[in-house]
């Protein structure tokens, strides 16, 4: 898996927080931690998905906020484009995606997706159109670009652009997981639509589950805020709202 780093915003106060934090977060698959307790900001790299992290985050009682997503050497000025996906679909079934470019030739793509049929294999893809007006079925075909080097056409033979990645479901029905694309570009796929689709062909197809649109989201650094302007409620009433539900 790709490393990556996650910005998240930490209520912290001491240095005993930042021990627990540290602390929480000392597992396989996270690297680096950096923690500063001042400004309740913490960095972590890591080849886990964002809500794995989150979730270890969470395990100290502090209320967390996720605030943006980028390369190992990503700095603000080198970001080229992170995206958000909020899926939906019919009962329980939703999920978070997140994609990041993190260099000029390599995307990376994780999220975590629930209310599934345990143990089935899915096929996440992301399509044309970003019109959920009708659900998953307005939204066009798998996305395809004309790929070409050296001025020529590359093989047809290649998959789709869109064919993201063959997704297991676990025992629960959940999906949690982190891919990469060498053809997918974050700033060409905002505004299209992301699909997880059954495995299991049919005449019309696979079967679209669950949808959403490829939406812009911030990179690290880029969300600072910590007081919405709109209705004056501070992120960390916005987390321990959410965390009551």
């Amino acid at each position: 898996m790709a490393d990556t780093k996650m910005e998240f915003a930490v209520q912290m106060t001491c240095k005993s927080c930042e021990e627990a934090v540290k602390a929480a977060l000392n597992v396989p698959g996270i690297n680096s931690v950096y923690v500063d307790v001042p400004n309740e900001v913490v960095i972590v790299e890591t080849s886990l998905p964002s809500s794995n992290v989150h979730k270890l985050l969470e395990s100290t009682g502090k209320l967390i906020v996720f605030r943006g997503f980028g390369g190992q050497e990503q700095a603000p000025t080198s970001h080229q484009g992170a995206a958000v996906v909020v899926m939906k679909g019919s009962g329980p079934v939703n999920g978070l995606l997140r994609m990041v470019q993190v260099s000029s030739n390599e995307c990376v793509i994780e999220g975590t997706i629930d209310g599934l049929t345990p143990n089935k294999e899915h096929l996440l893809k992301i399509h044309d159109h970003g019109d959920l007006s009708n659900g998953c079925e307005s939204c066009g075909d798998v996305y395809n670009v004309m790929m070409s080097k050296n001025g020529k056409s590359v093989s047809h033979s290649l998959p789709p652009v869109g064919d993201i990645a063959a997704l297991q479901s676990d025992g629960s029905g959940r999906i949690s997981f982190q891919t990469k694309s060498e053809r997918v570009k974050v700033y060409d796929v905002i505004g299209r639509s992301m699909i997880l689709h059954s495995s299991i062909p049919s005449v019309y197809g696979t079967r679209r589950l669950m949808c959403g649109i490829i939406a812009r989201s911030a990179g690290l650094f880029q969300n600072t805020k910590k007081v919405c302007t709109c209705d004056g409620v501070t992120i960390w009433d916005e987390a321990a709202s959410q965390r009551q539900k």
